[in-house]
């Protein structure tokens, strides 16, 4: 019997600004769910991590790290188990994600959030990106469920034109972007290569359902 069979126990349930967020655990695993609809689980990390390793292995010197949506740590975490990275900014607009993580789910990321090269912000990542000078050497965005099937419709925007143009000023020549996908997204591929050049498509195979997907590309060098 797998952790994903387990019944659900509620562990804690907060209305927010966007609506109910709950925390639960199934036998040992975590499982976040946004208005009753599932968005990330700690049985299920593979892609997470992949998010981010497959943009390290691109970059020589990634020494400052985007990361959009915190989820539970897999993402911050694998960041942070590269020594040439110095810092790891994570923008997650729930504050209830970031709480968990210092709590619940600490230990699920060995305590990432708590790291002396961890900044956590709490915000929206599609208003941040319009208002920082900040650049970044990689930039690695698991914002909803991907470009397709959204939980909030308001995240949109961060798959199109309006957000790529603030994205690729935000990185570094010869940076790496990534997006997570719960689908494969054929338009959305070929709309992110007008902005961001060659576009690889990583599949990650789940146990249960369809393939997480990973959207890769890397920034020409001056």
């Amino acid at each position: 019997m797998n952790d994903s069979d387990y019944p659900a126990e509620i562990i804690e349930r907060a209305m927010t600004t966007r609506g109910e967020i709950q925390l639960q655990r199934r036998g040992n695993d975590y499982e976040i769910i946004s208005n009753g609809t599932f968005l990330m689980a700690t049985y299920n990390g593979e892609s997470e991590r992949l998010l981010v390793r497959s943009a390290l292995q691109y970059v020589s010197q990634p020494q400052h790290v985007l990361i959009g949506g915190l989820g539970v740590g897999f993402s911050l975490q694998e960041a942070l188990l590269d020594p040439r990275v110095e810092q790891v900014t994570v923008i997650e607009i729930e504050q209830k994600i970031i709480d968990w993580n210092k709590t619940e789910l600490a230990d699920v990321s060995d305590r990432a959030v708590e790291h002396l090269k961890t900044r956590v912000i709490h915000a929206d990542l599609i208003d941040w990106i319009g208002n920082t000078n900040e650049q970044f050497d990689l930039i690695c965005l698991d914002i909803d469920n991907g470009p397709d099937w959204k939980v909030f419709e308001q995240n949109h925007s961060l798959y199109h034109e309006s957000s790529f143009c603030k994205l690729h000023r935000l990185l570094q020549p010869g940076g790496c972007i990534t997006f997570w996908s719960a689908n494969a997204s054929p338009v959305f591929a070929e709309r992110m290569e007008q902005y961001f050049g060659n576009v690889e498509v990583l599949d990650v195979e789940q146990s249960h359902g369809e393939p997480d997907y990973i959207f890769l590309s890397r920034k020409l060098e001056v």
